[in-house]
């Protein structure tokens, strides 16, 4: 049982598979961390210094009442919110994630194109204007009809 377990796993898709999702597991992470640290605050600022992963409404007090200055000391005393701050921060990530893979996949097509596309052979023979019968390149006389080329 053993022995098949090791067969299975070490099969390329599978490792295959594994990789990738490592990898894009990392590419989330940093992705985030983009939409969060570099481009979230920006647009926050032009905003009026607005900070999405703070917007929130809330349904329901916590056990101190509000107003919470912040989404985190909301969630500390225990309120029910809808944190909707953070679902746009998400689809702005999704958005990026979205693009960067789409840019990786045409780049893997370009990729692919310029690889399937055949080298033209180089042309070695013509054919002759009396006799139409194909002969080389360098003829100056057909070798079928004996016509002056």
């Amino acid at each position: 049982m053993f022995k098949e377990f090791k067969t299975f796993i070490m099969r390329g898709n599978v490792m295959d598979m594994a990789i990738g999702i490592v990898i894009g597991t990392a590419f989330g992470l940093i992705v985030s961390s983009l939409v969060n640290d570099i481009i979230m605050p920006p647009v926050g600022l032009a905003l009026g210094g607005v900070d999405f992963s703070n917007l929130f409404v809330l349904l329901r007090d916590g056990t101190t009442p509000g107003p919470y200055a912040s989404l985190a000391d909301a969630q500390n005393v225990g309120a029910v919110t809808i944190n909707y701050g953070i679902f746009i921060n998400t689809i702005i990530s999704f958005l990026i994630i979205g693009f960067a893979l789409f840019l990786i996949v045409r780049m893997v097509n370009a990729a692919y194109k310029i690889e399937a596309e055949p080298v033209p052979a180089p042309v070695t023979t013509k054919e002759c204007p009396h006799c139409y019968s194909v002969i080389p390149i360098k003829a100056t006389r057909c070798p079928y009809c004996t016509s002056q080329l």
